[in-house]
């Protein structure tokens, strides 16, 4: 097995192409399934039934499994090899992926998307993570490039495919649409060279990954039951687990000889805030989009396809302004758009309380997203810089991966939790949301301006940030790919 060699292999060499064909497709696959699920969700609720909270297990079984295994996913492949674990994520990912469209049930299909989710935790952290190893370092920054815009490209187009797929044909093929794509990136592995971290001994962090999942899945569970269910022995149980395993974890981390999640990084002011920045926003931008898919299909009659279609001005606008964004930060700092990009995502919000029954889409709909859109362009660049930025060079890669665990984490908390704070759990499948969708985008927009609050007191206003070749990070489900490509100046 072959570590990280100085001088890297050559981006215009066969091996090369391998290798971005195989981080291309893979990445990709994972990107355009987080895209096309959440246009299918009223076709899920028609076929296979049950109230809102089956539809908030579709998407939150995947984050789930996805966010609290991201972390040991990356660290994994350190160890073990990073081709060797991408391959094992590419095979979960896909065999959950068949199960999907195949699922004959709800709980089949609940199931299915919580393998799907582990096989994206060992999957999502490898394409980079190879193309890191593997690339010459002066070619690192166009290789990153290239997979950026290609996976770009995928996200791009999710909404529109996935929404013909649920219109023209089923929902099952929004999943079965992975399987071609998934084999030829296979295909493209095998010409891919192995690469590890030689200096990583020692087991990874198990338990602390226990801990987490733990504590996820049970307080998900009680968020999402609770309403329905009410205080039973089940949801009582998981309750006590959840809040056990989310208090056991920092705990766990705090003795583990190499942890997940290194406590130290969040002795920084600007480290913590950034993240917690991240979290509001992040937790808005999936709670919204969740809400907003159904409230078009449901309340205002969309098909599949017009609903895609809808939010894609939020994936133009972040294609075409975030470079110009992150290069604005690079000279005045991360600190004002920073706070100034969360505040506009919630007047955005705010104004998607006019999206109800009678309004026409460019009255009720577009003025939300664009000015949504416009937030999140300001914000996401400068936001991973800022959170980079507060660590030393050596915590880079373990900086960006906590980022975007908690990014993740974000969506899958929000989607549990807004419907209840709204007053739409207990709703019926395919039912119209009335009054309860405009207190979710009040309630959502006060959440993200709060972390254009957080940014300004936590955020050093002399950061700066430089273009060069970092991992990508990509947010939350079925939200645009995000990219940034600065690392922060040490200052």
């Amino acid at each position: 097995m072959a570590t990280e060699r100085p001088g890297g292999t050559p981006l215009r060499s066969r091996a090369a192409t391998w290798l971005l064909t195989a981080a291309i497709l893979g990445s990709g696959v994972a990107f355009l399934d987080g895209s096309v699920v959440n246009v299918a969700l009223p076709a899920i609720g028609r076929d296979v039934g049950g109230d809102l909270s089956v539809l908030q297990w579709v998407l939150d079984a995947y984050l789930l499994t996805l966010s609290a295994l991201l972390l040991l996913g990356g660290a994994l492949g350190d160890r073990y090899g990073r081709r060797r674990v991408f391959t094992l994520g590419l095979i979960v990912f896909t065999a959950a992926s068949l199960g999907c469209g195949l699922a004959p049930t709800a709980e089949a299909l609940i199931v299915a998307r919580l393998v799907q989710g582990v096989g994206g935790a060992l999957l999502v952290p490898g394409s980079l993570a190879l193309i890191n190893s593997t690339i010459r370092h002066d070619d690192r920054g166009q290789a990153i490039g290239r997979w950026a815009g290609m996976t770009g490209v995928a996200t791009a187009v999710g909404p529109f495919l996935g929404g013909w797929l649920v219109d023209a044909v089923s929902w099952r093929w929004v999943f079965f649409i992975n399987l071609p794509i998934a084999l030829a990136a296979l295909l493209a592995l095998r010409r891919v060279t192995e690469t590890r971290n030689p200096d990583l001994g020692g087991a990874p962090d198990l338990l602390g990954a226990a801990a987490i999942t733990a504590g996820l899945a049970g307080s998900v569970y009680a968020l999402i039951e609770l309403p329905s269910s009410g205080w039973t022995a089940i949801t009582t149980t998981a309750l006590v687990v959840g809040i056990g395993g989310l208090v056991a974890f920092p705990v766990v981390e705090s003795r583990v000889r190499a942890p997940l999640l290194p406590l130290e990084l969040f002795r920084s002011a600007q480290f913590t805030g950034a993240n917690l920045t991240t979290l509001t926003v992040y937790s808005a931008l999936g709670g919204a989009l969740f809400l907003l898919t159904l409230q078009l299909q449901q309340s205002l009659g969309y098909s599949a396809l017009e609903a895609g279609v809808a939010t894609l001005p939020i994936t133009a606008m972040m294609l075409l302004l975030s470079g110009r964004i992150g290069a604005l930060a690079q000279r005045i700092g991360a600190r004002a758009p920073m706070t100034v990009g969360p505040i506009v995502c919630g007047a955005g919000l705010a104004l998607l309380t006019w999206a109800v029954p009678g309004s026409t889409y460019l009255g009720g709909v577009l003025p939300g997203v664009v000015v949504f859109g416009l937030g999140l362009s300001i914000t996401v660049a400068p936001l991973t810089a800022a959170v980079l930025g507060a660590v030393d060079e050596h915590h880079a890669g373990v900086a960006s991966g906590v980022n975007n665990a908690l990014s993740r984490m974000a969506g899958l908390i929000a989607i549990a939790v807004l419907p209840l704070l709204a007053g739409l759990s207990g709703t019926e499948a395919g039912a119209a949301l009335g009054a309860g969708f405009g207190r979710a985008m009040l309630i959502s927009a006060g959440v993200c301006a709060a972390g254009g609050v957080l940014a300004f007191l936590t955020v050093r206003e002399s950061a700066r940030t430089e273009p060069t070749a970092l991992p990508a990070l990509n947010h939350g489900c079925g939200d645009p790919h995000l990219l940034d490509r600065r690392r922060p100046r040490p200052t």
